[in-house]
């Protein structure tokens, strides 16, 4: 999802050599990856009212401000720094929306929308039975995807995070326990905890055994 590590720091080099063209290609690199994980992360119901692009603009107008410093003291990846911006315009619309209680999004009724399906979260679906996808699988996996995405709502935010986190923005283990300040372990048992869960909301665990055995038995 994120741009590749190497051509960024080259742009970094530039940009703190002077080059402002070097800086905007940076940031236009960066555009789509942000773009898709406020899309991911902004509740659907402050969506209606907050668009997307105006968030994304919030959060190149701050990095703008802020890479002077950053380029002082890069403590982590370009990636991980500008995706922590955008974590705090996103907390930021949503206490703005979501406290104010005469404008609360709780009060009111969102419209339930079946947009395309991420192909992220038809790879997650496809996992969580533990199963190789067969022609005769091929065919229920848009409607795993759609019980996959109900599932993800349903998660306590500190687990919905770290999977989307994984799945969505392809982040490794080790840049996930960097945007988390936890260790690359402590990063890891969490994300196997959220797989869990999710595969528990989506598959009794009864019949998530029973598949893996039946499985099995038709692999041996």
């Amino acid at each position: 999802m994120w741009p590749t590590t190497e051509k960024t720091i080259a742009l970094l080099a530039q940009k703190q050599a002077g080059d402002d063209d070097a800086w905007n290609q940076l940031l236009d690199r960066h555009r789509k990856s942000l773009h898709r994980m406020i899309q991911l992360r902004l509740d659907r119901r402050i969506r209606q009212r907050v668009d997307v692009s105006d968030v994304l603009q919030d959060v190149l107008i701050e990095a703008n401000r802020r890479i002077d410093r950053y380029l002082d003291n890069p403590i982590m990846d370009f990636h991980l720094w500008i995706r922590q911006i955008a974590k705090d315009r996103i907390i930021d619309a949503h206490r703005r929306h979501r406290v104010t209680k005469r404008r609360s999004v709780d009060r009111e009724q969102a419209p339930v929308v079946r947009g395309r399906i991420d192909h992220s979260t038809v790879n997650l679906a496809a996992q969580l039975p533990d199963l190789d996808i067969t022609p005769a699988a091929q065919a229920i996996r848009h409607e795993m995807a759609l019980q996959t995405e109900a599932a993800l709502e349903l998660l306590p935010e500190i687990d919905k995070n770290i999977i989307l986190m994984r799945h969505h923005e392809q982040l490794s283990n080790g840049e996930a326990a960097v945007a988390l300040d936890v260790s690359e372990a402590a990063a890891s048992m969490r994300y196997l905890r959220a797989l869990k869960k999710l595969r528990s909301l989506m598959i009794p665990e009864e019949d998530y055994q029973e598949r893996r055995l039946d499985n099995c038995d038709f692999r041996s």
